[in-house]
């Protein structure tokens, strides 16, 4: 978007929870778009949104923002063309397929409609071509509007890390083990006797999660329709007494055999790489091969 262009007003739903506090932070000085609705549950509707959020980032909430009155989340008081969704599952099943109906362009965290065959589920810089599923409108869609997921958190870092290999040689079958931080539980999240000194070894519906949709991701579109990878996925996951950043292991059986430099420049490879040009609105290398040391969440201290 040039810089003097008008930046394209958004709403965010679900702006009280701790996904759309992230959100708000995110969009409040963003170079494209401007938060200019809030919207959250009948208990938040009508109150300031400083009010009705129970703020739990560092610092207070954006002033601009604070001041906004919450809206509900239906399409018949939100006006934005553009939605970012921060509903949990069961709000965002109904929600959010209303606002496409309504001919809205949705953007969601929600789980809940990754696996629909005409919503892309979406890393930028691995399957950009599965936008062209937006071609065809279905589902009682208004023109314009659509539904865009992001994956589950885990399977972000792993599809990123496969998808280089998968273009390279092939995959046949992967073995992740995750390791989990308790910001991925959101507020108030894990009960704290259950974390400390402790490993919870299992979430609920998060090995499905990963065994599925990189599967969905790394398919090829043909037809209108996402083809899903052949590989087979086996995951174990926890959760474990680290506040943010989760730690994957992975073991893969590629199709050909692998030589030792094919990591190297993996993110280079790609296709939806933004170029050196593009703002900088997230890591410039979202997949790096650092053989030593490995990565951890919280860095050596001192």
């Amino acid at each position: 978007m040039a810089e003097k262009e008008q930046k394209i007003p958004v709403a965010v739903l679900g702006a009280t929870g701790l996904v759309g506090q992230r959100l708000v932070t995110l969009l409040v000085e963003h170079p494209w778009f401007e938060i200019a609705e809030v919207a959250a549950s009948e208990r938040s509707a009508g109150k300031p949104y400083e009010q009705a959020v129970r703020w739990r980032l560092p610092g207070p909430p954006p002033g601009r923002v604070a001041s906004m009155t919450v809206l509900p989340a239906h399409p018949d008081h939100v006006a934005s063309k553009v939605v970012f969704s921060a509903l949990d599952a069961r709000a965002a099943e109904s929600a959010e397929a209303l606002f496409a109906q309504a001919g809205r362009a949705v953007i969601s965290n929600a789980r809940t409609h990754r696996m629909a065959a005409p919503v892309p589920l979406l890393i930028p810089e691995v399957n950009p071509s599965h936008l062209a599923l937006l071609d065809n409108p279905s589902g009682g869609r208004r023109e314009g509007g659509f539904i865009v997921t992001n994956p589950n958190c885990s399977t972000i870092a792993l599809t990123l890390a496969l998808a280089p290999c998968a273009q390279h040689c092939g995959i046949e079958e992967v073995v992740v083990t995750t390791l989990q931080a308790i910001s991925g539980a959101g507020y108030p999240g894990v009960a704290a006797l259950d974390m400390v000194d402790n490993v919870v070894p299992w979430i609920s519906g998060e090995e499905e999660k990963i065994q599925r949709e990189p599967l969905k991701i790394l398919g090829r579109l043909q037809a209108g329709r996402i083809e899903p990878a052949a590989m087979r996925i086996s995951a174990q996951v926890h959760r474990v007494p680290v506040c943010d950043g989760h730690l994957l292991t992975v073991h893969l059986r590629p199709g050909r055999d692998l030589s030792p430099g094919t990591g190297d420049g993996a993110d280079r490879r790609l296709p939806g790489r933004a170029p050196a040009s593009a703002p900088a609105l997230g890591p410039r290398a979202p997949a790096r091969n650092r053989p030593r040391p490995r990565p951890a969440p919280t860095p050596p201290r001192p």
